[in-house]
């Protein structure tokens, strides 16, 4: 399939939907999936087989070359549902955008426009039942890309599966959450995968989150490799401060460049404050903190969307931030992009991508 030939999305549906076992006033989040998946296969130097398809098992070969090497990344982005019944995903051209720079970073090839969001919004229409209307609800939309050669050796695979899959989700975090200064291990390194979206970036977060849910928090602050002194991310979302009145974000390519987090500083912008991307010391934070400066700190990103931090521990320290409810910039942001999302509000960004 070359670049100028069209491509085709053959859909089968599946023969037994599961959509009445699902209890859309208690969902867990990415536990339920929904009854069809996007399968495409890059072989030869060119993508083949897209199709929609019923969510099932996948055969794979045990010499596979991502189970070995790692070549496997994703993208996460929401669906969502007005009162009218119209499907809309918030900015998901930005995802795919991002998702063919994880690509290229990893050695992998580029997925198509016409496959990655004209396969989206298919499915999406495929499976348009599945997306809650409870207002705090979406569709939890994960395409991802892995190496399927099947041999060892460390190079780049010669052939590639991607996938779109879906399931129904409430809040990701239902309260504010407390973050630990992780000060030993590392994230992310200059040169290295910080800014894409891969799996061995969240599998090395694993134990030292642990370790901080140990100690009673919540999630991990990630600072710098080279001297633990600057604030990059929260464990599995970006970061933004209110410091005075200047909206901050840590800034650089070992940071998730979040499509949530660049929405909010886009607003910030319109909305008149003043917004900048730039380095944050733990010792600017903490300074802020105690001076009563920093008025406001929220984790942000798509399956968190925003979420309030109340307490951050530094040096077996910990640092409370001022109540939720009078933080004005982050609550605005948050009924905003609420509004926007849910079809409540003008979309006059075109942020919102209409399912027909």
């Amino acid at each position: 399939m070359s670049a100028t030939e069209q491509i085709s999305i053959r859909v089968e549906p599946t023969k037994t939907s599961r959509l009445s076992q699902v209890d859309f006033n208690n969902l867990k989040f990415g536990q339920i999936m929904s009854d069809h998946m996007l399968v495409a296969n890059y072989e030869n130097g060119q993508w083949t087989d897209v199709a929609i398809v019923p969510y099932g098992d996948l055969t794979l070969s045990p010499s596979m070359s991502a189970l070995h090497y790692g070549q496997a990344i994703f993208e996460g982005i929401k669906g969502y549902k007005f009162a009218d019944g119209t499907v809309s995903i918030f900015r998901p051209d930005k995802n795919w955008e991002r998702f063919n720079k994880s690509a290229a970073r990893l050695q992998m090839p580029e997925v198509p426009e016409e496959i990655f969001m004209d396969g989206l919004t298919k499915l999406l229409d495929v499976d348009r039942e599945w997306i809650p209307s409870i207002e705090g609800t979406a569709l939890y939309i994960r395409p991802f890309m892995f190496a399927t050669e099947a041999a060892l050796g460390v190079h780049p695979s010669i052939s590639y599966k991607f996938i779109i899959i879906t399931c129904p989700v409430g809040a990701y975090y239902s309260k504010p959450i407390s973050l630990k200064v992780e000060t030993h291990y590392t994230r992310a390194a200059e040169g290295g995968v910080g800014f894409s979206k891969n799996a061995g970036n969240y599998a090395l977060s694993l134990y030292p989150t642990q370790l901080a849910n140990n100690e009673g928090y919540d999630q991990i602050m990630w600072t710098d490799a080279n001297e633990h002194k600057y604030i990059e991310e929260a464990g599995t979302a970006n970061l933004i401060f209110r410091i005075g009145d200047t909206i901050i974000t840590p800034h650089g390519d070992t940071i998730l460049h979040g499509v949530t987090r660049r929405t909010i500083m886009e607003l910030a912008e319109e909305w008149g404050y003043k917004a900048e991307q730039r380095k944050v010391s733990v010792q600017e934070l903490i300074d802020g903190i105690k001076a009563g400066t920093v008025t406001e700190a929220f984790a942000a990103g798509t399956a968190a969307t925003i979420t309030h931090i109340d307490r951050i521990g530094f040096e077996g320290q910990d640092y409370t931030l001022p109540p939720v409810e009078g933080r004005e910039f982050s609550l605005k942001v948050l009924f905003y992009l609420n509004d926007l999302r849910y079809g409540k509000r003008e979309d006059t960004h075109g942020w919102n991508l209409i399912v027909k």
